[in-house]
């Protein structure tokens, strides 16, 4: 093996472990709650949510199909010194399908 190949193959090393340690992003609420308080949850935690209804039944009443995430969006925030803004990011938008 040369000397350049192996540089190589201990780069992708490090990057494959790097990336592998990376933070997973916020997961959305799952398991038995109705269409409202998954809604609710994901507003808590200060994401925008989109819902695709399939049906006209109350939030309160009706079941989640499906949760996915969207874009994550950035809101502008005064610095420490409050001399300077800077943009943050805020949340993410989720879409939420519910029968």
């Amino acid at each position: 093996m040369t000397k350049l190949s192996i540089t190589t193959a201990i780069a992708a090393g490090l990057s494959a472990a790097v990336l592998g340690l990376a933070a997973p992003a916020d997961a959305a609420p799952s398991g038995g709650n109705n269409a409202q308080q998954t809604i609710s949850e994901l507003e808590a935690q200060g994401h925008r949510v989109i819902v695709k209804r399939q049906s006209s039944t109350p939030l309160s009443e009706a079941s989640v199909v499906s949760v996915r995430p969207g874009q994550q969006f950035n809101k502008w925030e005064w610095d420490l010194q409050r001399d300077d803004r800077i943009l943050v990011p805020a949340g993410r938008i989720y879409f939420v399908e519910v029968r």
